[in-house]
């Protein structure tokens, strides 16, 4: 990575990643603010505001701002997640002023027009319907609320109906002001374009963006327990997981091998016992959800009602056979798969640019990628063994939807750990 970092007069953090052999530009700004930042009356600001900033600005009609920026063949977009916002762009090379110019507009300028924010309330209602409609959706969403019951990093990101319904022009710009400063922004580009010049646009682009206003959260406290519904479905979905690390945490890259072997592809424990030895699911994986303060590791997988009561098990076992029996085989091939994944997504404008920005957000400077494979090589068979004792002696969070009577009761699945 030819990472390169300028701190603008204002504070802001402007990042670049020059590519000279393609001929496009990815550029956005990251926003260190997200779900966890929101007080409980307000869940869904977030949110609501990522959609509202493309809704029109005191230079451009919401029209205008689609219209430029596909006028030249490139597109616009965002996110919200638990602790990030982003807005970013994609572009030929020679387009980038023009999206830099639209990108700071929407967040330096935004309107909030009250038509405009009462038809985009409703779309982001038929968001919600159309999650809660989606069995894996909403499993998710009970889980992390049981993970971290009553807090806000265990909110969903998209709100509720009821809350996101009431919200008016008077939170959104409450919100805007206190969390979007140069604390807590940073504006990152990778892809055909020399570092000077893009902080030469950033600097008269966000020249009016307020200083500093970083943005504190409360901290994440796992908490664990059940969360059980019944529906009318073809499928149970169940999603089980534990108490695991912060991005921050040395035994990061650990989890990150560890999860990878365990339920990260068709060669994985998981995919092999579950799937191709028992018949038991379709749909079967293992993941690391990193905060900056903690972190859960969780399985997920899809099976039929009366496959339910063998799959929990099942997976239980597995787990613990793995704090038990890991092989360099298997560590050596996790290693590969996850230096695969962080080498071919170099070749992305958009994955270089999300990676830089959310490295500096994180760890405050970009790593290197040599800095990153050496911390996964480093990664051994003791180290993940260790990691997954842990998970085996830890407080479980069951997460289950659908037709559920058979799925194991959560004391029994409790006393498997600890």
């Amino acid at each position: 990575m030819s990472a390169q970092v300028s701190k603008l007069a204002n504070g802001l953090t402007v990042l670049t990643d020059t590519m000279e052999t393609v001929e496009t530009v990815s550029l956005g700004a990251w926003v260190g603010v997200g779900t966890r930042h929101e007080p409980a009356e307000i869940n869904g600001i977030a949110h609501l505001l990522e959609h509202m900033a493309f809704k029109g600005t005191a230079r451009r009609s919401a029209y205008d701002i689609a219209q430029e920026i596909e006028a030249v063949g490139g597109h616009l977009n965002a996110y919200t997640s638990r602790e990030n916002t982003a807005f970013y762009a994609k572009v030929l090379a020679e387009d980038a002023p023009l999206a830099v110019d639209i990108l700071s507009d929407i967040l330096l300028n935004p309107a909030f027009d009250e038509a405009e924010l009462k038809r985009e309330r409703a779309v982001v209602l038929q968001e919600i319907g159309q999650a809660n409609d989606t069995p894996d959706d909403v499993v998710f969403d009970r889980f992390q609320e049981i993970a971290y019951p009553d807090q806000a990093v265990g909110r969903p990101v998209l709100g509720t109906a009821e809350i996101v319904s009431g919200l008016g022009q008077a939170p959104l710009r409450d919100y805007m002001s206190r969390h979007y400063g140069t604390g807590s922004m940073v504006m990152a580009a990778a892809g055909k374009i020399a570092h000077q010049d893009f902080v030469e646009l950033a600097g008269a682009a966000y020249e009016a963006l307020p200083r500093e206003l970083g943005s504190e959260a409360e901290p994440a406290v796992y908490r664990g327990g059940e969360y059980r519904e019944t529906r009318d479905l073809e499928q149970v979905h169940i999603l089980l997981g534990f108490d695991s690390v912060s991005y921050l945490d040395p035994e990061y890259y650990t989890a990150s091998v560890f999860s990878t072997l365990f339920g990260g592809g068709m060669s994985s424990r998981l995919f092999q016992e579950v799937r191709e030895k028992r018949g038991l699911v379709y749909s079967v994986y293992s993941f690391v959800a990193a905060y900056r303060d903690g972190g859960t590791f969780g399985i997920y997988a899809g099976t039929g009602e009366n496959e339910a009561a063998e799959l929990v098990p099942v997976i239980c076992g597995e787990l613990a056979k793995a704090a038990a029996d890991v092989s360099e085989e298997e560590i050596v091939r996790a290693r590969a798969q996850l230096k695969a994944s962080i080498l071919m997504g170099m070749e992305s404008t958009g994955s270089r640019c999300e990676q830089l920005a959310q490295q500096v957000l994180t760890y405050g400077r970009p790593l290197g990628v040599a800095e990153i494979v050496a911390k996964i090589e480093a990664v051994d068979a003791q180290a993940v063994r260790g990691f997954a004792r842990r998970l085996a002696t830890g407080r479980p969070t069951l997460a289950s939807l659908g037709p559920v009577d058979k799925v194991e009761p959560f004391d029994r699945v409790a006393a498997r750990f600890g």
